[in-house]
Formats: C-alpha cells, sequence, structure tokens
C-alpha cells in the first residue's frame, strides 16, 4: 500500500517507571534454576536484556496508554474532539471486554462520533494500526486518528516464576517460558492526519505486508502464560523478514544504503543481530533498546521511533524503515519521511 497524504503528526511514548533486573529475577528463580542446570545468569547472557521495567501496581494497559496518548495530543497541539477513530493495539488488557480501546476512549473524553475498536495481531498490532488509520485518512473517512498501545509484563512474569518454582517444573517448561521472562512495560501512541493538517509532520508514505502463518503454533499467549518454541520462531521469522525485505525494496524502493535510520521490533541481542545480518542493514542505524527495556511488544517500534526523535538520532527529510513481526507469523514493512 502506498499514501499520498498521510503524515505523523506526533509519536509519544512512556516508560514504566520500576526498573527491574535480569539479576533480579534470576534470584528469585535461583533454586529452579540451579535444578534446571541453567547459569544463574542466564537471562541477560542468552537475551541481552538487563532489564524491563515495570508500572505501579494496579496501573492498567488503559491507563498507561491514555498517558501515552495525551502525550501525543498535547505534542501535536491537535484538539480532541478532531480525533476521528481510536485504535488500541495491545496485547496487555484490562478485560476480555469491554475493549481496551473504550476505556481509553472514555478517559481521553473523545467525541462520541470517534469510532473506538481494539486491533489484536501480537508484536504486529501498532504497525497494522498504523496501516489501518492510513487508509482512513488516505480515503477521507477521517481526518486525525490515534493508535495507543500499553504494555505491562508485571503479572504474567510473576506467574510465571511461580510456576517455574514448582517442583514438578523441568527444564523443557523453562525452555518454553524462557521468552516470557524478557518482556516489559511500556506505553506508545501515535496522532496520525491529513498531510496539510500537519506542516511540520513526517510523512507515512506506504508499507508492505507478507505472512507465513502455516508458523502460528511457534508462539501461543494467554493472560497468564505464554509458551515459545524461541529457536523455531526465531529462524521463521528472519525467512519472513527476508521475504518482506523483498518487498519493501521493490515497492519502497528501499536498500540499506537508503535507510537513514531501522526501527525494529526488538526483541533480543541475537535477534537484533542476526536480522541486520541477514538483510545486510548497518546496525549502527538501529537505536537498541532491548537491553534496558526489553521486549515491549507492539508498543516496541512505536516507542523506538520515539526516542530516536526524541535523542536527535532522526534529522528532516531522512527516511526511517519501522520493521515487525509478530507471532502467527506476519511481518510489515514501512517508510516514514521525517
Amino acid at each position: 500500500m502506498r499514501f499520498s497524504n498521510v503524515s505523523i503528526a506526533s509519536a509519544a511514548h512512556v516508560d514504566a517507571p520500576h526498573r527491574v533486573t535480569s539479576a533480579q529475577l534470576c534470584d528469585r528463580l535461583a533454586p529452579a534454576l540451579a535444578r534446571f542446570e541453567a547459569r544463574p545468569d542466564v537471562l541477560e547472557t542468552a537475551s541481552g536484556v538487563i532489564s524491563r521495567h515495570y508500572w505501579d501496581k494496579g496501573v492498567q494497559p488503559s491507563q498507561a496508554a491514555t498517558w501515552a496518548a495525551e502525550k501525543a495530543l498535547a505534542e501535536a497541539g491537535v484538539d480532541r474532539a478532531r480525533v476521528g477513530v481510536l485504535v488500541s493495539t495491545s496485547v496487555s488488557r484490562d478485560f476480555i471486554e469491554p475493549s481496551t480501546a473504550c476505556l481509553v476512549h472514555g478517559n481521553l473524553g473523545l467525541s462520541p462520533e470517534c469510532q473506538n475498536f481494539d486491533l489484536g495481531n501480537a508484536c504486529l498490532a501498532f504497525m497494522n494500526g498504523m496501516a489501518l488509520v492510513g487508509n482512513m485518512i488516505e480515503r477521507g473517512q477521517v481526518d486525525y486518528g490515534l493508535v495507543v498501545n500499553g504494555e505491562s509484563a508485571r503479572d504474567i512474569q510473576d506467574l510465571t516464576i511461580e510456576r517455574l518454582m514448582r517442583p514438578e517444573a523441568t527444564k523443557a517448561d523453562f525452555r518454553e517460558q524462557f521468552a516470557t521472562l524478557t518482556l516489559g512495560s511500556g506505553a506508545a501512541a501515535m496522532l496520525l492526519c491529513r498531510s496539510d493538517l500537519a506542516p511540520g509532520g513526517h510523512r507515512f508514505t506506504g508499507a508492505v505486508t507478507r505472512a507465513a502463518t502455516q508458523h502460528n503454533q511457534l508462539c501461543r499467549g494467554q493472560v497468564d502464560k505464554m509458551v515459545t518454541d524461541a529457536k523455531t520462531l526465531l529462524f521463521a521469522g528472519l525467512a519472513l523478514a527476508d521475504q518482506t525485505w523483498a518487498l519493501a525494496k521493490e515497492a519502497l524502493g528501499w536498500s540499506p544504503e537508503k535507510l537513514d535510520e531501522i526501527v525494529i521490533h526488538q526483541v533480543s541481542g541475537t535477534h537484533t543481530r542476526l536480522l541486520c545480518d541477514q538483510l545486510d542493514l548497518d546496525v549502527e542505524k538501529v537505536l537498541a533498546i532491548f537491553p534496558e527495556f526489553g521486549n515491549v511488544g507492539p508498543a516496541s517500534v512505536p516507542i523506538v521511533l520515539s526516542k530516536a526523535a526524541e535523542a536527535g538520532r532522526i534529522q528532516a527529510g531522512q527516511r526511517v524503515a519501522l520493521m515487525g513481526i509478530g507471532s502467527g507469523l506476519n511481518c510489515m514493512m514501512a517508510e516514514v519521511i521525517w
């Protein structure tokens, strides 16, 4: 898909306040790690995730997403009454129903005419939300649209540690639940609009997608437990990324040297390094947040984009590549002209 009249008016993030190190989680797991014959620092050494962040106890995903949305609206200076659609893309949810979107919509006091709904597609959902809102803007259905996300890792990690500490837990259990312990918390929001409404905005020029749903059993998550075949998922994801990159080269005119900043969904050190190697990308163009924040799910891409802009890594007119993969498997690559 290509867009001719869609821009990002603002992209904002909110970091969860409580830093929890991998060493702290390993200390809690020490008897189990000894039983599994795993290194006492296995979380950090195997993933490169040094820490992740937690919200205050009791903070719900909708509240975190609301904070990010308020920040995005303030940065854009846009009257919230003009927002025509709000899409929540969180994996973490307050409830099965009602939708997280309606909670954020109510928190923000958006207009009754503003559509609101959840969009779920694992770690790719935020980018899917961008594309959906972009299409609505391009078709003239709305002038402004908000994509929001709030993720929380505290509860599922507490439950995973409790489960792994049981005497009946095995090495296989630890292997398939390892990825859960690398998750992080965070929130992000993006306000998209018709380009003429944001003269200083950032052009969202288009995106390509590709699916490999034969791999839909490699990562399966519930509210209290996630199991992952991490190695198979990694290599299936890399193969899918390679196929999607070929589409991006054709549809978006990409090549490694033409991209100024590369914003990827970050899972681990191994994932980041292998993806860059696979696509011949300069890893120096990737702002790595996984060591400090872990895998923040669908919030990862917008958080990295917001942090890169905040750090002054991106200058006006530069080509920014957004790349995401969600378990299932689905992949999207999109371009923003900053």
